[in-house]
């Protein structure tokens, strides 16, 4: 498929974070890359605590922003679409470092419409799938590469069977379809009705559903929360 598998490790979660490791495979070659890089900020500790890398450990690194490595994945992405899990998030760090994807595959957002389960983060679909019999380390982002490709491949045998794909080309564009189509929630997550569905608390407080309907618009375009506004308006 002319797909490429990524992912990244960064200095935190903020919008103006950057990136510390770099790995992908492009699966039309097999080419697997990883690499650290040496941000313009600092790694905050949170960071440290969930990917272990340190700035002495890339004190030594290039920065990513203008590099060989950044020609690089430029070159690549111009012959292949990007699929990563929660991809605004390392799309946005890539935007930070300059590099523009405009068209990508989302695992995150293909699993909520394709499989019934209690998360679908990338690590507990590798564990109640069963996805990866190779030893691979978490939040290594090599490591999550090679996850990602699994559950990819397993949503692209649910995507072949129940649209009836016949080709390659025909999984990726359904799943970019899906990609870009919000999933209605059913359970609130958060909240004073944390555990509570949206039908039960439009029955009891459809005032709060209004609200929360107004909270999230209010918000800029680019952090709302597309699936959560999708399933208020179901429920107004």
């Amino acid at each position: 498929m002319r797909t490429l598998f990524l992912d990244t490790e960064t200095t935190g979660i903020d919008r103006g974070a950057r990136l510390v490791q770099l790995a992908y495979k492009n699966a039309l070659t097999g080419e697997e890359v990883c690499e650290y890089f040496n941000p313009p900020c600092e790694i905050s500790y949170g960071a440290m605590s969930v990917h272990h890398i340190t700035h002495e450990m890339v004190a030594d690194k290039p920065a990513f922003a203008g590099s060989e490595h950044c020609s690089k994945l430029l070159s690549v992405l111009s012959e292949t679409i990007c699929v990563a899990h929660n991809a605004p998030f390392d799309i946005g760090i890539l935007r930070n470092e300059g590099v523009e994807i405009s068209t990508y595959i989302d695992t995150l957002q293909v699993a909520k419409h394709l499989l019934v389960s209690d998360k679908h983060s990338l690590q507990y679909l590798r564990y109640s799938l069963g996805l990866v019999t190779r030893e691979v380390k978490a939040h290594d982002a090599l490591g999550d590469v090679l996850v990602l490709e699994a559950l990819f491949m397993h949503l692209a045998g649910i995507v072949r069977e129940k649209f009836r794909c016949a080709t390659d080309d025909e999984i990726v564009d359904k799943m970019l379809e899906l990609t870009y189509e919000p999933v209605a929630l059913n359970m609130f997550t958060f909240g004073k009705y944390k555990g509570k569905t949206f039908d039960e608390v439009r029955g009891t407080d459809r005032g709060y559903i209004q609200w929360l309907h107004t909270s999230e618009s209010a918000k800029p375009a680019a952090d709302r929360n597309a699936d959560l506004m999708h399933t208020l308006e179901k429920y107004l």
